[in-house]
Formats: structure tokens, C-alpha cells, sequence
């Protein structure tokens, strides 16, 4: 049993795979194809935004907004403390100061009500100048953007949408991706559309904001990339893995997203009154990059993973220590009781087989060894 398997699903669109490599190696146009732009023009229409920058990765995508909006020493950047690493090293990267907020208990989204208070404690404090939100649609499930995109323009801050994990996700149909003044995802191979390597893409409709991005992920240019008018990066889509993930948008529109959605009411009709299964609030969609569930503690976690291990079952704890625990952000003065609720999940969450090839008798496998665990 695969935890994402990449593998079932080569195989069933091998000859569509294989066939658009082919075509880029024919071409021998391995940097800025025209498969490249033939996916940005394909992931705005599906976003519903006017604009997609594709670029290395999706750290580099967050990198080169940070770049673009001039964070810097002195800005302070809102990011949810229950997260992956790279959220908030962007921020620090540039000089700038993360500020970590606890998440909501039931979405494992950025808790706004804390949100509104750790914004207003920074203006108080005096020392630093909230400039950006950086919410991440955890594990497939967009973050409460009404809400967040109202905070942001009381205080006249930015937002930058992590979508890596929640593209294809939507709220009452806005997509992820649409959401703040910019947002970015990830191909990473394990994400819900992930190419085979890495790859990322920013979305947005501001024109200005293109144009800029288009400058700095290729050096700085100007009207070529002989003509250099700032300090840029080399950021860049490899036309394969664009040719690559040209396929696999139309499998994730055509039926994936569909049954990974189809698979989380098969494990929720197994596992209900069992473990505390996802939260989907009414006019959300997921699209699953994780299917998480909430044990009552830690030795329950451990030892129902221990479990499944035995049965060749694999299973990942997303995220094992919180962002404010991390040794790269150790110079920051935070309080853990600041924390509570990223803490506990830490100790308490555990994702488990996920993936729109997942079959029915491996769900009930799965579900079969964590109900002989807790009964």
C-alpha cells in the first residue's frame, strides 16, 4: 500500500506521460517551452485568476513575492505556527520577522480571531510592522479567507495564499489560488497536482505584480535576459515537468479531485465514532493533500501508527514539532501557552493513506487496524 501513489497513477496515463516528454525531448527546448506557458495559461483558467508565473518550487514562490513586496528587515509576517517549515523561512530569509499564530482546533487553519490579537499586539509592541498574512490551506482545505482578507484590510496588510496543499480545494466555487493579493502552490511530487520533481506558480490578477515576478525569477531582466535591471533569482518551470503536469491537470479536473473526496466519506463512515475524523465546514472543498485524523493523545497516535507499520501500512504525522519549537526560530520571544492547540496536535495527529487510486479494500484494511486498536 502506497501513502500517495504516484505509481498507479503513471500507470494509468503512461502513454499521455511518456508521449509528452517525448515531444519536449524531440524539441529539445528544455528551459521556457512552449509547454511552459501552455500550462500557466491552463492553471489561471482552472484557478480563475488572470495570471500564473510558474517557477522553480514552492518555497521559491513564496521567495519571490517576499521580493516583489519588498519584505524586509523590520516587517512582520503573520504565518500559522501548524505548518511546514518553509512558510515562515521565506520570512526570515528576507530579513524580515515571523510572527506565529496558533490554528484552529477543528480546520488546523490559522485561528483568526488569534490572528486579529497577535496583529494588534505588534502594533502595540511598537517594534515591528505587520505587512503580510501568509495563511496555508492545511492538508486540502482552504483557510477562512472572508474572514482573513477582512482582517487584512483593517490594517492595511497583504495576503499571500498557501495553496500548495489546498489546490483544488474552493470555497462555495472560489478556488485556492484566488484568494489575498497573490498565492502560490507546489508540484512537489506528493502535493494534490505535483509534477515529477519540483515545480511551483504564483496566481494573481495584478498586472504590475506579473510583470515584476516574469523580471525577478529570470535574473532581474529587463526586455531580455541580457538586459538585467534589479537583482533577481533564477527561478524556472522545466518545460518537462510542465509537459508533465499538462497531463495530470486534466486527470486532477476529470475525476481526481472527485475521489479523493469520494475516499474521505469511505473513511468517515468507517472511522465515525471512532477518532475525530476531517472537519469540512459547509461551503468548503477539500482536495485532500492529507486525510488527517485527531487521536485523544499521544500514545494513542503512537501506538495505533505502530500498529499499522506491522501491518505494512504506511502513515505520516504532519507536524511533529510547531513552528515556534523550531531551532531556526529559537532568537524569537514567543510564549508556548501562546500555543495550545498547535501543541496538542502535534502530539495528536495522524494522516493516513490518501490518494485518488486508494481502493476500497485498502481503506477498510486500514480502518480495520485502528478499530481492533481501539475497541
Amino acid at each position: 500500500m502506497e501513502f500517495r501513489d504516484l505509481k498507479s497513477q503513471y500507470k494509468q496515463y503512461k502513454e499521455e506521460i511518456d508521449t509528452a516528454i517525448s515531444s519536449v525531448i524531440s524539441d529539445a527546448n528544455f528551459i521556457g517551452g512552449k509547454e511552459v506557458k501552455e500550462l500557466e495559461k491552463e492553471l489561471a483558467d482552472f484557478v480563475g485568476v488572470k495570471h500564473c508565473i510558474s517557477c522553480a518550487n514552492g518555497t521559491e514562490a513564496m521567495t519571490l513575492l517576499m521580493m516583489a513586496w519588498d519584505i524586509k528587515e523590520g516587517d512582520a509576517v503573520f504565518v500559522p505556527d501548524f505548518t511546514f517549515f518553509s512558510t515562515g523561512e521565506v520570512v526570515s530569509f528576507r530579513g524580515a520577522t515571523p510572527v506565529f499564530v496558533d490554528v484552529d482546533k477543528d480546520t488546523f487553519n490559522i485561528d483568526t480571531k488569534k490572528l486579529e490579537l497577535a496583529i494588534e499586539r505588534t502594533i502595540e509592541d511598537g517594534k515591528l510592522n505587520p505587512k503580510v498574512i501568509i495563511p496555508v490551506d492545511l492538508f486540502g482545505l482552504p483557510a477562512d479567507y472572508p474572514e482573513i482578507e477582512r482582517i487584512a484590510k483593517k490594517y492595511n496588510m497583504l495576503v499571500l495564499e498557501d495553496s500548495a496543499q489546498g489546490f483544488g480545494g474552493h470555497i462555495y466555487g472560489k478556488r485556492a489560488g484566488s484568494f489575498g493579493n497573490a498565492a502560490t502552490t507546489s508540484f512537489f511530487p506528493a502535493k494534490p497536482l505535483g509534477c515529477y520533481g519540483d515545480g511551483g506558480a504564483i496566481f494573481t490578477n495584478d498586472d504590475d505584480l506579473t510583470k515584476l515576478l516574469n523580471s525577478l525569477k529570470v535574473h532581474g531582466k529587463g526586455e531580455n535576459k541580457y538586459d538585467n535591471v534589479r537583482i533577481g533569482v533564477n527561478s524556472r518551470l522545466d518545460t518537462i515537468q510542465a509537459a508533465i503536469l499538462k497531463v495530470k491537470l486534466k486527470a486532477f479536473i476529470d475525476h481526481e479531485l472527485e475521489d479523493v473526496n469520494r475516499i474521505n466519506g469511505l473513511y468517515n463512515d468507517r472511522l465515525k465514532g471512532l477518532v475525530k475524523t476531517p472537519y469540512i465546514p459547509e461551503g468548503y472543498y477539500s482536495s485532500f493533500a492529507q486525510y488527517t485524523i485527531t487521536l485523544v493523545s499521544k500514545e494513542q497516535r503512537d501506538g495505533i501508527q505502530e500498529k499499522l507499520n506491522e501491518q505494512g501500512i504506511p502513515s505520516m504525522v504532519y507536524y511533529t514539532k510547531p513552528m515556534h519549537k523550531q531551532q531556526a526560530f529559537a532568537y524569537l520571544e514567543v510564549s508556548d501557552n501562546d500555543f495550545e492547540t498547535t501543541n496538542s496536535l502535534c502530539d495528536t495527529v495522524l494522516s493516513l493513506p490518501m490518494h485518488p487510486y486508494l481502493l476500497e479494500e485498502e481503506i477498510d484494511k486500514v480502518c480495520e487496524v485502528i478499530k481492533n486498536y481501539i475497541k
